[in-house]
Order: C-alpha cells, then sequence, then structure tokens
C-alpha cells in the first residue's frame, strides 16, 4: 500500500531534505555505489511523487505511515542490500518500465544492447530472445519493432510468469514459452538473442551482495568459465541453419572465446560490441 505525502505545513513530519539525508548516510555506510540516487528514489516511491518533485516542492514533508515505509525501504537496500528494483517493484529499460522482483534477474543497460543488435531485422522476422528473465529484451524489440514475431523462452517457470505480466500490462504481443534453450521449440526462427548465465563459479565471491543475496543463481552461474549455457544453445543452433543472426551478451574478457563458438557453429561473420564501459558486451555472429 502506498502512504501519501504530507502537504500542510501545519501537519507533523520530516521535511524531506532531513529524511533524505539520514537515508543517504545509512545507504552509504553500507556500501551502495549511489546512495544519494538510491535515497530518492526510495523516497518518491514511498511518497508516490516523481524524483523532480520530491526535490522541488519545499512543502513535502514524510510523515504518517510514509515514515515506518520509508525506513523500512532503508533498511532492505542499506541492511540487506536488496536491490533498488526489487524495493520499488520496477526497472526502466529502454522505453519500458518494467515489473522487478525476485523471480528474475534485473534487467541491466548492458542488456540493451540485445535489442539494438536486431532492429536492424527485416519486416516480419521471426525472433527468440533465449532465457528472457523479465522479458525485457523481447519486450522492448517488439516494442519498438511491432512488425517483428518476437517470443521470449526460458527455462525459469517463475521468470517467464513475470514475463507474462509485464507483456499482459504493457499490451505487447510477445508468444512466451517454457522451455530448456531450444530444446522442444520449433525450428521457426530468423534470430536469436540471448542473455544466458554467464558467471564463472570462481567469481561467486566477488560479486556484489545485491546480486549474490537476492537475484536468483540460476541466472548467473554457468560452470567453470561461465559459459556451459553458451556452448550449449550454440551446439543447437549449429543445426539451426535458418537462424542467420545470433546475438549473445556475455561477461568480461569472454568475447573472443564467444567468438570463436560463434564462429564454429556456422556463423561466418562475427562482430564485438562494447558497453558504455568499453568491455565487449554484446556478441554477433551472421549467417551468409
Amino acid at each position: 500500500m502506498t502512504a501519501q505525502p504530507v502537504r500542510s505545513a501545519r501537519s507533523r513530519g520530516t521535511p524531506v531534505r532531513e529524511a533524505l539525508d539520514g537515508a543517504l548516510t545509512a545507504i552509504a555506510a553500507a556500501g551502495c555505489e549511489t546512495p544519494r540516487l538510491d535515497a530518492e528514489l526510495l523516497l518518491a516511491h514511498v511518497l508516490d511523487v516523481s524524483r523532480e518533485r520530491l526535490l522541488l516542492d519545499r512543502d513535502l514533508v514524510v510523515g504518517g505511515a510514509a515514515v515506518r515505509a520509508f525506513q523500512d525501504a532503508v533498511r532492505r537496500r542499506a541492511a540487506e542490500r536488496e536491490p533498488l528494483a526489487y524495493i520499488v517493484g520496477r526497472r526502466g529499460f529502454r522505453r519500458l518500465a518494467l515489473a522487478s522482483d525476485r523471480r528474475a534477474l534485473v534487467p541491466r543497460p548492458e542488456s540493451e544492447l540485445l535489442v539494438e543488435s536486431a532492429l536492424g531485422l527485416q519486416r516480419g522476422a521471426r525472433v527468440l530472445d533465449v532465457g528472457t528473465g523479465s522479458g525485457a529484451v523481447a519486450l522492448a524489440l517488439k516494442d519498438e519493432r511491432p512488425d517483428l514475431d518476437v517470443s521470449g523462452s526460458d527455462v525459469s517457470e517463475d521468470a517467464l510468469a513475470l514475463a507474462r505480466e509485464n507483456g499482459a500490462r504493457l499490451a505487447l504481443d510477445v508468444r512466451w514459452a517454457h522451455a530448456d534453450l531450444l530444446r522442444g521449440l520449433a525450428d521457426e526462427y530468423d534470430a536469436v538473442l540471448a542473455n544466458l548465465p554467464y558467471v564463472a563459479e570462481h567469481e561467486r565471491a566477488s560479486l556484489a551482495p545485491e546480486i549474490l543475496r537476492h537475484e536468483p543463481t540460476s541466472a548467473l552461474f554457468a560452470g567453470p568459465d561461465g559459459l556451459d549455457r553458451i556452448r550449449a544453445l550454440l551446439a543447437q543452433l549449429a543445426g539451426r541453419e535458418r537462424v542467420k543472426l545470433v546475438v549473445l551478451e556475455v561477461g568480461a574478457g569472454q568475447a573472443q572465446s564467444v567468438g570463436e563458438l560463434i564462429a564454429a557453429a556456422g556463423f561466418a561473420d562475427v562482430e564485438y560490441t562494447p558497453d558504455l564501459a568499453g568491455i565487449e558486451r554484446v556478441v554477433t555472429g551472421r549467417r551468409r
């Protein structure tokens, strides 16, 4: 239940600036990377106002039920290091606002590169987003290219339920399938996009608490070098010559190895796309 802001100057409540300062101190002490932004977004969520109004409306105070709601949100972010997207229940991804919870990974900006790589597909192409999670990539692609026939699949029924909910709320016509990679799916796709698990087991201890404590581990880890699931997908794609485009998100330092696997699966033209940090994040293969 969303607590409403208290507007009257005569009402008892804590000034927004004071509430933010206290939250900022707690979140920063916990080691979160963006404490001020986190505090502002949490308070805007609790008061059900925009972040801009939160910062500009000098009459806005935090009172009543909002006090406890904000304290609880700050505790979850600081003490439990719960991802901000899970606390507020949503995450922005390209032009969409997606519901986000523990059933799937929090959509990352890097995954937007998968969408961009498919925007140039021919009209009416059939596209499959493997490991769709919350449905972010499939839904964003359908939003920006409504002429495409887009599907999303996942081995997790929980993740698929979240993807279906997002699709229904956004009224985007994406088909959903429960599948382990391509197993059991018809050979009807022109392009395959995938953000599969790619974290190596030995990297477990290096992950941020937000990831390790709260996000589904089945969507993170993929064997000794992090490439087990990518290898399995490409082995299946080797026998599906209708697929002319494959686009894979990968971890830091994995791009060249994945490029070799893509080439071995029969895709002649391999390209590497860096993210904003300069890491080769997406590997694309095309069949001539």
